[in-house]
């Protein structure tokens, strides 16, 4: 009883330190001599690759439980 309140509790601040992680991940680092254009490019592609990363770690979540 007591280890499922302790899951329960540390499951969604689990998720919240690697939603964080992915995010701070995602950001990238750019030189200052990039045009407009090309961050935004690159801050798109980055957020798809936290979705994506995000997606894998549910997936990869539900594995682990069978």
């Amino acid at each position: 009883m007591i280890n499922m309140i302790v899951r329960m509790a540390l499951r969604p601040l689990i998720n919240r330190g690697i939603n964080a992680g992915i995010d701070r991940m995602s950001k990238g680092k750019t030189d200052g001599t990039a045009s407009p254009e090309a961050k935004q490019a690159q801050q798109a592609q980055a957020k798809e690759a936290a979705k994506r990363a995000r997606q894998a770690a549910r997936v990869t979540k539900r594995m682990g439980r069978f």
